[in-house]
């Protein structure tokens, strides 16, 4: 399968790649401004608009465990392409969506749709490049995502304040059009579809037991899916809380979510550096105290009116630091067990993630932001809850020891 590439050729494979990645990090993302607007259009709470990010949460959690065997089964392009149409008519569902319930569910189609693009991408990118070429490629693959929500937000005020909410659908359909065109013309086949593939329930449902079976695999995803919920908490609150609690303004909160997705981003690129000197394990344990804290410190500073939005944003920006950090690490040491059932063990962590993240969204929707305060204690949660799965485990009789863990994630 292995091919070489020039260097445009190069270029142009991982551009479409890293547009495949963006779709859903803008699905999630670019309509945060439009929240507020949202609830008045369609006469109701924007508790129940912030459901509708749940609803692609968990869409995301479920799309991800049938794309693995649909993509080894049937190659690449097809359930792509697919997938692609689903998200399309479901983003054009949700613009002309007259009600939050068929949002709602609209929103879940197209979160069914849009994670084939990811999933797709990263089998893709093993499929086609060398060893040497495949840690490169996935590095900028992340580097897109992380950068997505940079722009996501601040791209959907601009829309919602010159136009309306309603237009962040319509372009984010023709965007993906104007991509599926690019996967038809740009991007190779990638591994040949495998008849022997078997898309009975029970094989696939055995192949995800094994990987949950195994420990240290069920720890770093629990303590890294919890502690990475917390973005999700403030995802879900920030629109309420900064535009109607303190007044912002579309634009405002644009620039807003791209400076504290920059906290997330530096920290990533951060997170090369300290490997070089420190271990995975060393980091998380460092990462989940100071978060810890600082979660502590932000709910301490709301419930007593300690707080202005300034120094809101400042401690919220060191707590989202963490976040770059315990996510790669996490699932560094999460996957490091598995030489067979890698792909199996990579869709059930990301589905679990994003199930964790949605049941997150869910509950803090549940409370109507007066203050900062059900945001802040949802993130501060999160951050308490995976720091004591790690320490549970720690202290529990068979843990995996400190050396084992770094030589596993060595090999």
């Amino acid at each position: 399968m292995e091919k070489k590439y020039s260097k445009t050729e190069y270029f142009k494979i991982v551009l479409v790649l890293g547009a495949l990645c963006t779709i859903s990090p803008f699905s999630i993302d670019m309509y945060l401004p439009g929240f507020p607007e949202m609830a008045e259009t369609l006469n109701t709470p924007i508790s129940n608009i912030q459901l509708s990010l749940t609803a692609y949460l968990v869409g995301i959690a479920i799309g991800q465990l049938f794309y693995g065997p649909l993509l080894d089964k049937y190659g690449r392009k097809k359930p792509l392409y697919a997938g692609l149409a689903i998200y399309i008519l479901a983003s054009i569902g949700c613009a002309l969506s007259q009600s939050v319930e068929n949002l709602i569910f609209m929103r879940f189609l197209q979160a069914i749709g849009g994670c084939a693009g990811m999933v797709s991408a990263q089998a893709i990118v093993r499929d086609i490049f060398p060893v040497e070429k495949t840690a490169q490629a996935m590095s900028l693959l992340v580097l897109v995502i992380a950068v997505s929500p940079m722009i996501a937000p601040t791209l959907g005020g601009f829309v919602t304040a010159a136009y309306d909410w309603h237009w962040v659908f319509i372009i984010l359909a023709a965007l993906t059009a104007l991509i599926w065109l690019a996967t038809v013309v740009v991007l190779p086949a990638g591994a040949l579809p495998d008849r022997e593939v078997s898309l009975k329930p029970k094989k696939v449902w055995d192949s995800y037991i094994k990987v949950l079976s195994n420990r240290q695999f069920l720890v770093y995803m629990l303590a890294g899916g919890i502690a990475g919920a917390a973005p999700f908490a403030y995802i879900a609150s920030s629109a309420d809380v900064f535009m109607n609690v303190y007044g912002f303004s579309e634009h405002q909160f644009g620039w807003l979510f791209a400076l504290l997705a920059f906290a997330m981003i530096g920290s990533t690129q951060l997170n090369h550096i300290l490997l070089k000197k420190f271990s995975s394990q060393q980091i998380i344990n460092f990462s989940l105290h100071y978060q810890s804290f600082t979660g502590l410190l932000l709910v301490t500073g709301v419930f007593f009116n300690l707080l202005n939005v300034y120094s809101l944003i400042t401690l919220m920006f060191v707590f989202l630091t963490a976040h770059g950090l315990n996510g790669p690490n996490t699932t560094a040491l999460a996957m490091a067990p598995f030489s067979k059932n890698a792909g199996s063990a990579s869709a059930m962590l990301g589905s679990m993630r994003m199930a964790i993240g949605g049941i997150v969204t869910a509950i803090v929707s549940l409370f109507h932001a007066t203050s900062a305060f059900p945001m802040v204690v949802g993130m501060a949660i999160c951050a308490f809850g995976g720091f004591i799965v790690l320490k549970m485990d720690q202290r529990l009789p068979g843990t995996i020891s400190r050396q084992r863990r770094n030589e596993a994630f060595a090999s």
